[in-house]
């Protein structure tokens, strides 16, 4: 006999499946709360950034304040309009360097050739425009492409070779070194045109008072106008975003100082170029750093290797970029440092100039285990070296004591990173 399966009674489901909930709320962000707190939120988020080791430029920007305020106290000339211009002045070379190592630190590597790849760039420099006839422009651009391709050498072998970074630059700081000694013949020093465009580069002055103040408003602007739109790009992802109040709290804070350091400069000849181009290429890098795919696979290879190959990095062709960008920018500053003494010799290169570049770097923020810096690492650290030396030159304080005391800073700035990324990672943050 057939059962009429149209009489059939409908299915339940389980007795014990619970009836549909409702849609949860979506959890609540805690830097929303924090900003609603005010500052007492804020105050709060400081404390915990601090307990888990999230230090940020904080111990730099505090170790420019002390160096100030003892060195002013001191001598009265060390905060002056013409010692600050030529601080600034003085730290451009060093300081260029200085941001191609920040690139190469962030991989988790090193570069031991900066220095003597500036001074091999410097001496092509002067052999070509003084001794050959090449226009100064034209030699510049070659002294730079030589710089970069030391650069695209070293990570030639590094990364297609296999060979060790610490190895491959410590071979360019002896063979670059020797090819410069080449490069200036028996006579050693070359002397450049007084009036020309490498002199002109910390001899050049924008003496309108309009230059630095509008340097300054320039600055000011394109920081508040970069942080509004980019707090109503994530508020309208829905993502958390900085109030108006914040921004404009900010931009203050950075524009007393910027229209400080202008008014100080126009007390003694105006704006240096020197600091316009220092200042350019850190922003200019650190928009590449922090704002494009290239800047983020730099990151990446930093934090992990492995990983980022896994996600598609080409591992290769980013380590040989940033050497390469290591030495274009070792080369410019290479000019920077001989337009200081409107001379190549064969000093150029050598000395404390590789410690001070890779100091610089290390002492403003960027870690030596790599993942982590910026191009303002650069900025912040050549000038608590520079004002180290220029306090000392003040005070008359022997060269051995400026050494010991930027290694003592060096030595607590490398403690720091490593109490932090320790820190960091008992609060489950690394």
């Amino acid at each position: 006999m057939t059962a009429d399966l149209s009489k059939e009674e409908p299915k339940e489901g389980p007795a014990d499946t619970p009836p549909p909930a409702e849609a949860a709320a979506p959890p609540v962000d805690p830097r929303l709360l924090v900003r609603e707190e005010g500052f007492a939120g804020y105050w709060s988020e400081f404390r915990r950034k601090l307990r888990s080791g999230e230090l940020g430029s904080l111990p730099v920007v505090v170790g420019l304040i002390v160096i100030g305020l003892v060195f002013q106290l001191r001598d009265s000339a060390f905060l002056g309009a013409e010692n600050l211009s030529n601080l600034f002045v003085t730290a451009a070379g060093t300081g260029l360097i200085a941001v191609g190592v920040v690139f190469v630190l962030i991989l988790g590597e090193i570069d031991l050739s900066v220095g003597s790849v500036s001074g091999l760039a410097a001496a092509v420099l002067a052999v070509l425009s003084v001794h050959h006839g090449v226009p100064e422009w034209l030699a510049l651009l070659i002294a730079l492409v030589t710089g970069a391709l030391a650069g695209v050498l070293h990570g030639f072998f590094f990364a297609r070779i296999g060979v060790p970074a610490f190895v491959v630059t410590l071979a360019g700081l002896l063979g670059w070194n020797g090819l410069m000694l080449q490069v200036l013949g028996s006579n050693g020093t070359i002397n450049l045109d007084d009036s020309g465009l490498v002199a002109a580069l910390t001899n050049h002055y924008f003496t309108d008072i309009s230059a630095a103040y509008g340097l300054a408003t320039l600055g000011v602007a394109v920081f508040f106008l970069a942080s509004w739109r980019d707090a109503r790009r994530r508020e309208a992802a829905g993502v958390p975003s900085r109030p108006l109040s914040e921004i404009v709290l900010r931009t203050a804070a950075l524009a007393v100082p910027a229209y400080a350091v202008a008014w100080l400069l126009n007390q003694y000849k105006g704006l240096p170029l020197a600091l316009v181009i220092f200042l350019g290429v850190v922003v200019a890098l650190d928009f590449a750093l922090r704002r494009t795919s290239y800047g983020r696979k730099i990151f990446a290879l930093g934090g992990s290797v492995e990983a980022a190959r896994r996600a598609g990095v080409n591992v290769a062709a980013v380590r040989i970029s940033v050497f390469a960008l290591s030495g274009t920018m070792a080369a410019l500053g290479g000019m920077f440092l001989a337009s200081q003494i409107n001379a190549a010799n064969q000093s150029s290169g050598a000395g404390s100039l590789l410690m001070n570049a890779i100091a610089a770097a290390v002492i403003g923020g960027t870690s030596l285990f790599g993942g982590r810096g910026s191009t303002w690492s650069a900025l912040l650290g050549v000038l608590v070296i520079q004002s180290i030396a220029s306090g000392m030159a003040l005070l008359g304080i022997a060269s051995a004591v400026q050494y010991m005391i930027t290694g003592a800073v060096l030595l607590a700035a490398v403690v720091i990173d490593s109490l932090s990324r320790r820190t960091q990672k008992t609060a489950g943050r690394v």
